[in-house]
């Protein structure tokens, strides 16, 4: 192995012939959080101070290495895979190849290692946002390896994107890919879910989409919050007072669309329809849809591909079949959102967004938390209740840190 002085870091040529430009005060260790074991927040997860190995471009396979970076990780949002990987219901899909592991995987931080042989708009030093590809784990620690293909910069352009922000903005991009090309001008929507981590950056961007002409409607247990901006529904409803599903005002004028972001809703809509009860939706053949990024429950053990397809891919395929032919005079157009492509495309879409000011980082206000035992796991418990009120966001540390 061979080492260069560059203008700009240091240039390293490893074992397997890559070359690769780091900064030069990269350390061997690291504090980051480790996950003991599969199990609960409080008896797994904790803070480990300065003897956690620093991971490197070379300690991955040559081929991968053109495809990641290394960042000093600033802040990271948590998502319900982080909690689903720790419980172990995921293990055989989402689970870490050994114990104990680095929870985390929407992420911001500065640039500090890059394969040298590389055409990325950002360079060493730069800021920049990622959301997590395969499963959310390594990075919640002072440093991170994350794939480039979905990372963009952070603007220096009067944004005045905090790095907390950006790490929320990087969870939320499921939100950005559903609102592209879902609703038109003028059409209602509901939202169910709508004062989560993706329900308060989705309805910013539906409201924007459908204009003054069309309605969007918003589903919490915090209906006040939901009508203030930058959330901004038109209406909200508290789901501990009423029922939405029964509500006549909305079975005489059905919504176009529904989304559900907190899962359950298709279930109550088969119910009614059973029962020839009218619905709050318009059926297929009238244009309605039904979106959801969830499936029945919120929390699910899938151990086996046997059991992947009877959770996911099985019901999915059928309802979206059965709703464009046989049921689609009963029930809305069924269409679930299976993955996120692993290209940086949303993380741009997201940050131009924000640049155009349509769209807002919203975090839980209980956040960000601290960088400790204690506060990591608040954070989880919080991200575990499905409560949370927006991003639940980790500050690891300030851009100068380190």
């Amino acid at each position: 192995m061979t080492t260069t002085a560059s203008s700009s870091g240091m240039a390293t040529v490893t074992a397997t012939g890559a070359s690769i430009l780091s900064s030069q005060d990269i350390p061997k260790f690291m504090t980051a959080v480790q996950a003991k074991d599969y199990g609960p927040i409080d008896e797994m997860l904790s803070v480990v101070e300065n003897n956690v190995a620093v991971p490197r471009l070379s300690d991955l396979p040559p081929k991968k290495q053109s495809s990641h970076i290394l960042i000093q990780t600033h802040a990271v949002a948590l998502a319900p895979g982080d909690c689903r990987v720790l419980s172990g219901i995921t293990r055989e899909f989402q689970g870490p190849p050994s114990m104990p592991y680095i929870p985390g995987g929407d992420v911001c931080g500065t640039v500090v290692e890059m394969p040298t042989e590389n055409s990325l708009p950002f360079g060493l030093g730069d800021v920049v946002a990622a959301r997590f590809v395969g499963a959310p784990r390594g990075a919640l620690g002072q440093y991170a390896l994350i794939c480039s293909n979905i990372c963009e910069k952070i603007p220096n352009d009067g944004t005045a994107l905090s790095v907390d922000e950006a790490a929320a903005l990087a969870g939320a991009t499921p939100s950005t890919l559903f609102a592209d090309d879902t609703v038109q001008e003028g059409e209602r929507v509901l939202v169910l879910g709508a004062g989560g981590g993706q329900g308060s950056h989705l309805c910013q961007l539906l409201r924007e989409q459908v204009g003054k002409k069309g309605l969007v409607v918003g589903v919490s247990n915090d209906p006040k919050r939901l009508l203030q901006e930058p959330i901004s529904c038109d209406r909200a409803i508290d789901y501990t007072q009423q029922n939405v599903w029964d509500m006549e005002e909305f079975q005489e004028k059905p919504f176009d669309i529904v989304i559900d972001m907190a899962s359950g809703g298709w279930p109550k809509l088969v119910e009614r329809a059973s029962a020839n009860k009218p619905l709050i939706v318009k059926t297929a053949s009238k244009g309605g849809r039904f979106w959801t990024a969830t499936m029945d429950t919120p929390t699910f053990e899938m151990r086996s591909v046997w059991q992947m397809f009877r959770i996911f891919l099985g019901p999915a395929l059928g309802r979206a079949i059965s709703t464009r032919l046989w049921k689609r005079r009963k029930l809305p157009k069924f269409t679930y959102l299976l993955g996120l492509p692993d290209k940086g495309n949303a993380m741009t879409r997201t940050l131009e967004l924000v640049k155009e000011k349509t769209l807002k980082p919203v975090l839980d206000p209980k956040g960000p938390f601290p960088f400790t035992t204690e506060g990591v796991r608040d954070a989880f418990r919080l991200q575990e209740s499905r409560h949370a009120k927006g991003k639940v966001v980790i500050h690891v540390a300030d851009q100068s840190k380190y």
